[in-house]
């Protein structure tokens, strides 16, 4: 049995909590607002290098000392940016919540920032930005997300080059103090623990916490259009965008629905298309990612040059013929993957604390593994089909790595290339 709390703490940092009793181990992510959208509109990448730098030693321990520390409680710990906030997460024994929950707070209330250490993590930064250049796969969905989102939260979590080049101590510093604050914040845990017991420690660890922060605001309408990036590869990669649902949205599980009937594996109408029928690309698929804001339905092709222009044209034509609605048989598929991908995630703690976390900040509540299945079962065929008859598909953002760019109509994508 597992069950949801939600508790506010002293400092203002909602706390949610899921205890499972029938597992040993305890996950938790903290949300802190310091995502790529919040670095200053000069420091993008702050938040990058802050990332790595807060493990670089916290409170009375150093960058050694810290380490040390964390592997004898045998807490597995990981820092990631993302676009609102900056992830802390960490999986540990439930029983060994007490000494190690003091070590993890630190590394947001008291980070070092040792000076010695910037060259060191500006090198791992910079070489995580080169390792691009060998992940056309990865590059291409970036350049599609720069031009599809509008600005600041089109960035990516690998910042830009000058700032990691030359972002100084004090710089890093004085984003750390306006963005490491309670407000804005959120943390979930999932696992062995006590609630309330959970929610006195960090009560007691957030004694004089305070501080907000400025929510990052749309700068400017997004790029969208075609950005071909010529390059004399064997292979062509192809990323196209537009817009979906809000996950708030009412419909944000029909189109979770849809992109499965869309791209379900090897039985989604991509696969089957464009790769099976056709032989046009070695890879295709489609994701839908629902934000507290907007959504987003992103589609990958790996092809060669020879097969990139037809690779685009059918795979657009898939998309448009969504609008006929799907089978019972590709219905009962789409619900089943959903239900079985929500059933296994619960397995994890990890993923069940990730999943709290974005709730609360996309949403403003948590939902239950039951939830969310529930959701899901109570759709049928006909309203999804209702729900596609009057989809909108388009305007498309398209990105392209490749030796040479794609015809691409204006009714595909009509806006500038800018």
């Amino acid at each position: 049995m597992s069950r949801i709390v939600s508790i506010g703490l002293d400092c203002g940092i909602p706390l949610l909590v899921e205890r499972i009793d029938s597992v040993a181990s305890l996950a938790m992510n903290w949300l802190v607002p310091a995502g790529s959208a919040t670095d200053p509109d000069q420091l993008i990448g702050a938040s990058t290098l802050l990332s790595e730098y807060i493990f670089r030693g916290a409170g009375e321990l150093s960058s050694r000392e810290l380490s040390d520390t964390f592997d004898r409680l045998g807490v597995r710990r990981s820092g990631h940016v993302g676009t609102h906030h900056l992830q802390l997460s960490a999986t540990m024994l439930g029983d060994k919540r007490e000494r190690a929950l003091p070590v993890l707070v630190s590394l947001i209330l008291n980070p070092q920032l040792p000076e010695e250490a910037l060259t060191s993590i500006r090198s791992l930064c910079l070489q995580s930005l080169d390792s691009l250049s060998d992940d056309p796969q990865h590059q291409v969905m970036l350049e599609l997300r720069r031009r599809h989102r509008p600005a600041p939260f089109n960035r990516n979590g690998y910042g830009e080059r000058s700032v990691l080049e030359e972002a100084t101590l004090q710089q890093l510093q004085e984003v750390r103090r306006s963005q490491f604050r309670p407000g804005g914040s959120i943390i979930a845990a999932a696992g062995h623990v006590d609630p309330h017991e959970l929610a006195a420690q960090f009560n007691t660890l957030f004694s004089g916490f305070t501080g907000d922060v400025i929510e990052p605001q749309y700068q400017q309408e997004p790029l969208g259009g075609y950005e071909p990036i010529e390059q004399e590869t064997a292979q062509v990669h192809i990323g196209l965008a537009y817009g979906a649902p809000a996950e708030p949205d009412p419909n944000s599980t029909l189109e979770h629905l849809a992109t499965s009937v869309l791209s379900g594996g090897t039985s989604g109408r991509l696969f089957t298309e464009v790769r099976q029928r056709r032989s046009l690309c070695y890879s295709v698929g489609a994701s839908y990612s629902g934000a507290r804001d907007d959504g987003v339905v992103s589609v990958y092709a790996g092809t060669t040059p020879e097969r990139a222009q037809e690779t685009l044209d059918v795979t657009v034509e898939q998309i448009h013929r969504m609008n006929e609605g799907a089978t019972a048989t590709e219905f009962d598929r789409a619900i089943t993957k959903l239900k079985s991908r929500l059933v296994m995630q619960g397995e994890s703690t990890q993923a069940r604390a990730a999943a709290l976390g974005q709730d609360q900040f996309r949403l403003g509540h948590a939902r239950s593994l039951k939830d969310r299945v529930d959701a899901i079962e109570k759709i049928s065929l006909d309203q999804l089909n209702s729900y596609l008859a009057e989809r909108q598909f388009g305007p498309f953002t398209i990105a392209s790595i490749g030796p040479q760019a794609l015809n691409v109509p204006e009714h595909m994508a009509p806006a500038s290339a800018g």
